[in-house]
């Protein structure tokens, strides 16, 4: 459940440990959307709140504003495809597109929550597949044959 890491990073962690691969996927998945709801609803909030404090207020107003511009930008080249997006944006394992910020950017975009939790969730599942199938070889192998 760390920002940043989540599955990415637990997925070779347990398979370098030689934890089994099945039972650590589902527990990554759990911790990785654990905080998915919480972020979703106050997040916003919590940015909007410390926007006019003295020494946190710019940070909040730049991740506000970050936030909302990516978002409207996002928006707009997706269109009606924005679940799409949002899963695509989550699943594919890069550092900082994971569920923590696809959360983020679908609360700041008024995304639909149950929607929204359904793209991050497959996202998550993405990732997580993605992930294992790195961690134990297989696209590393597939890539030698192409």
């Amino acid at each position: 459940m760390v920002p940043i890491i989540e599955l990415r990073g637990a997925i070779p962690v347990a398979v370098g440990m030689g934890l089994p691969l099945i039972p650590s996927y589902i527990i990554c998945i759990i911790g990785n959307m654990l905080p998915v709801p919480f972020i979703y609803f106050f997040a916003r909030k919590v940015l909007i709140w410390g926007a006019d404090k003295p020494v946190i207020g710019k940070f909040f107003t730049f991740c506000l504003e970050k936030g909302e511009k990516g978002g409207k930008k996002l928006q707009a080249k997706a269109g009606r495809g924005l679940f799409v997006a949002l899963l695509l944006f989550v699943g594919i394992p890069l550092p900082g597109t994971g569920a923590w910020t696809g959360t983020l950017a679908a609360s700041l975009l008024d995304m639909d929550f149950k929607s929204s939790v359904i793209a991050v969730m497959c996202g998550v599942l993405l990732a997580g597949v993605i992930m294992a199938l790195i961690s134990n070889g297989v696209l590393g192998a597939l890539s030698f044959m192409l």
